[in-house]
């Protein structure tokens, strides 16, 4: 059995040089992973992720894990001081790191640190978005679904399939020859070289983009406490004077910087980076997909095609209106933030973002017609090719 260290002794009190060099030192789960390929999903909140992950989760031979970092943060984050905010951040990208490498080989008893209350028996009824993953809501690791159900609804498969027993997901993992992990708690590229270039993991990383005025859109839709501010000066036409702009102008930020390595190509990304625009994949999924697939390595399932051609056509009115839901009219929501977003707003996250929807295609608007004129697409035909 695999020794399951504790987060909480390792860096916390100590400088984020000596976290990084004890994580090392973990003893790592003794399990031969190198015919695998590990897959990153590199994302940011409200960009399309949740919908790019279905198209690899649907894959047969892909044990797939939505969020998983999302234990890391609630973990750590009420233990890290604002004012050591660099090294409090290397805390948690360390610890983010450790725990990606483990679970790319199939170690999923590392989690155990994160979970609260610890689970008994390596079983859990804890884990975030379990539903989210077909591998965790199927045999070996549940039997309430026959085979031939291939579209299990999430919220069924937390009620059907009930406590997750961690060892049937270690051997479900084991079994199959691809792990894809989705993630919007890693802010740049950069933050993974050292498991892109750990010659123990097969690591290749999909960064997903999205016009940065369509995440905040979706964004102030979605997190309504959060972003109230910005709903005010939306509905008032009044930017508020203590609007705080920080989790907005950080994406864009992260964006340049982490676009800004990939394009430059540095060796220790070759053949392990992929840039993917999100209103590719929403208006051409099927092509998108086929892209991303070849890049990877994996075949094109039957089933793959039969999901996105159910599941792009916003034919379920319910699962389109849930904030989480990857059932959508997705051509049509690329650009609908032009519809709810006034011209004042697009045209401050324009200044702040300029670099990077330039860098990306993404074109600015001059006039809220121009804004509202849904007859011209403001996204540039531009190809990004995977670097190989």
């Amino acid at each position: 059995m695999c020794p399951v260290p504790n987060p909480l002794n390792c860096g916390l009190g100590q400088d984020a040089e000596s976290f990084d060099r004890m994580c090392d030192e973990y003893p790592y789960f003794n399990y031969n992973s190198s015919r695998k390929t590990h897959i990153l999903i590199l994302a940011t909140t409200r960009s399309g992720s949740s919908f790019v992950g279905q198209l690899l989760n649907q894959h047969s031979d892909v044990f797939y894990l939505f969020e998983p970092l999302f234990h890391v943060q609630s973990t750590l984050i009420p233990h890290l001081s604002p004012s050591r905010y660099a090294v409090e951040r290397r805390v948690m990208l360390g610890a983010s790191r450790d725990l990606l490498r483990s679970l790319y080989n199939c170690d999923l008893y590392f989690l155990e640190s994160y979970i609260k209350p610890q689970p008994a028996n390596h079983t859990t009824d804890k884990i975030f978005r379990r539903g989210a993953s077909k591998a965790l809501c199927s045999t070996p690791v549940c039997d309430a679904f026959s085979p031939s159900e291939g579209n299990i609804e999430e919220g069924d498969c937390v009620r059907k399939c009930t406590s997750l027993n961690l060892t049937l997901a270690v051997e479900s993992c084991r079994e199959r020859r691809h792990v894809a992990i989705k993630t919007v708690r890693i802010p740049e590229v950069s933050d993974l070289k050292a498991l892109i270039e750990d010659p123990r993991l097969n690591l290749k990383v999909i960064q997903l983009v999205r016009d940065p005025r369509g995440i905040l859109s979706s964004r102030i839709e979605t997190f309504r406490d959060t972003y109230r501010l910005w709903r005010i000066w939306r509905a008032t036409g009044r930017k508020p004077y203590n609007l705080d702009l920080t989790p907005f102008t950080t994406v864009c930020d992260d964006f340049l910087n982490s676009v800004s390595t990939g394009l430059s190509r540095p060796p220790w990304l070759r053949g392990r980076y992929m840039l993917l625009r999100y209103e590719d994949v929403a208006r051409n999924p099927l092509q998108k997909i086929k892209e991303v697939y070849e890049f990877l390595g994996l075949s094109m399932e039957k089933n793959v095609v039969d999901w996105i051609h159910n599941n792009t056509r916003g034919n379920n009115d319910a699962s389109a209106k849930h904030k989480y839901g990857t059932l959508r009219d997705s051509a049509a929501n690329a650009e609908s933030w032009r519809l709810k977003l006034s011209h004042d707003i697009v045209d401050y996250t324009q200044t702040v973002c300029q670099h990077i929807l330039d860098e990306l295609g993404y074109k600015a608007v001059s006039s809220p017609e121009e804004l509202k004129n849904m007859s011209v697409s403001l996204i540039e035909d531009k190809t990004f090719t995977p670097f190989l």
